[in-house]
């Protein structure tokens, strides 16, 4: 079901939501070479010249986190998702539309609720603080860290409404899916 063109539904609330995953996945994806880069540089310092770093090391934290939970929605809407391919790909179009539906009324779409719902109060009291690392010359906005966990609950939560709605079309045989889309 999900394409890897934006502009594949003719749904323009379809759009909107796969534009908004397209936009996060792809501007959080640089930080994946600077992680590597950085990583590097801490490995460098510390065999080389015996220097560590705590704010580099956790730097590289902060930034796999960001692209994991910024990159969620992104992961969804370019169905790199973990499925049971041997399954589904032998289901028909119809067939995969309802699992999408399904799964995003089932599953996402709770437990989405349950993570974004569930982190206020840690994120607020984060905030409240102005909490920052527990180790001396550590990064001091853990509270801008945890603070992704609602949003990563917010972006995937619309990417799944994305899913929902492209299997719905389908299903209700107003938009039709594409033969190599995953519905």
């Amino acid at each position: 079901m999900n394409n890897t063109s934006i502009s594949s539904s003719p749904n323009p609330i379809v759009r909107w939501l796969d534009t908004i995953a397209e936009f996060t996945g792809t501007t959080t994806a640089w930080l994946t070479g600077i992680m590597v880069i950085i990583a590097c540089i801490v490995v460098g310092l510390r065999h080389l010249f015996g220097i560590g770093s705590i704010a580099l090391q956790e730097s590289v934290t902060y930034m796999h986190a960001a692209v994991f939970m910024l990159g969620a929605a992104y992961t969804l809407k370019n169905d790199g998702h973990v499925r049971v391919d041997i399954v589904h790909k032998k289901m028909s179009l119809r067939a995969r539309a309802w699992v999408e539906v399904l799964g995003s009324l089932l599953f996402t779409l709770p437990l989405m609720i349950f993570i974004g719902w569930g982190s206020l109060e840690f994120v607020q009291e984060s905030w409240r603080v102005n909490e920052g690392s527990t180790d001396s010359g550590g990064i001091g906005g853990v509270y801008l860290l945890k603070t992704l966990l609602p949003i990563m609950a917010v972006s995937v939560s619309l990417q799944a409404i994305a899913e929902l709605l492209r299997g719905l079309l389908v299903l209700m045989n107003i938009a039709p899916a594409a033969e190599g889309a995953s519905c």
